[in-house]
């Protein structure tokens, strides 16, 4: 399907809009929130729409909610494309070389695999964010490592498809290094169907990163939603908005990611379909 066919899909266009808005947020948060989201901007528990220099309020220690809103934004987007980004590239690594290899090699990567995928990814986060202590860099590592089973395994089946096709036979005929004919030759042609997890990866790394926040484990040195969500946990019948505000961010940043996944699989299954 072209990208004209791709935005008639009323999901892709929901989707799209609402990860639109969420990036404008990241992106801007430092132009129009220049101040440390961190420090203190006015009265505490000031309630939204009192005071328009704070339009959606203070918290309990008089930070500006708004500020704190559009600086999450920046910390979901950052551990969501990251870990996805560190999850598809480690898990195409184990799954071309399992399955290109095949053998002895393809048994002890598959079984590692099997291990990973025995726990939970949450409780693995939470295992590694414990031991090795909460930073940015440690919560991508440890989504990563709970999210790279799935395109391992897609990718090791796509290269076995491919590995035994014409153009691979070629490029062992005219000798090229077998590393250099998996990861140039039959990688790229195994990466579309490895790619489409893109969103349910982020979707679930920005879950995470918010979950290991609210329990205290995020980066302690950034605004984040789960944090936002777990500091107005003890004022939460007297201000119920410091919580709900950053939940329904968190609710729509997610729930944009899978619109605008559904639609990118929908295009490509009607591409296929009309080729």
């Amino acid at each position: 399907m072209t990208r004209v066919g791709f935005f008639r899909s009323p999901e892709a266009v929901a989707g799209v809009t609402i990860l639109v808005a969420i990036a404008a947020m990241a992106l801007f948060a430092p132009v129009l929130f220049p101040a440390d989201p961190l420090s203190i901007a006015g009265a505490p528990l000031i309630p939204p729409f009192q005071d328009w220099s704070h339009a959606l309020g203070t918290d309990r220690l008089g930070r500006d909610v708004l500020a704190g809103l559009f600086h999450g934004a920046r910390t979901s987007l950052t551990v969501g494309l990251a870990a996805a980004a560190a999850a598809i590239v480690l898990g195409s690594v184990v799954g071309t070389v399992a399955g290109f290899a095949g053998g002895l090699a393809d048994e002890v990567l598959m079984r590692i695999t099997d291990a990973f995928q025995t726990v939970p990814a949450f409780l693995l986060a939470l295992a590694f964010v414990s031991v090795v202590g909460p930073s940015l860099g440690t919560v991508v590592a440890a989504i990563a490592l709970g999210a790279w089973t799935g395109p391992a395994r897609i990718a090791r089946a796509e290269i076995l498809s491919l590995r035994e096709r014409d153009f691979v036979a070629g490029a062992r005929i005219i000798g090229m290094h077998p590393g250099e004919i998996a990861f140039r030759e039959v990688l790229p042609n195994a990466l579309p169907p490895v790619l489409a997890l893109s969103s349910v990866i982020v979707a679930g790394a920005v879950l995470i990163e918010a979950s290991l926040s609210f329990l205290g484990l995020g980066d302690p040195n950034r605004v984040t939603w789960g944090g936002m969500i777990a500091e107005g946990r003890t004022v939460l019948r007297s201000a119920p908005f410091l919580s709900i505000i950053p939940g329904i961010a968190l609710v729509l940043s997610v729930l944009g990611v899978y619109l605008a996944g559904e639609g990118v699989v929908e295009a490509s299954a009607a591409r296929r379909s009309f080729s």
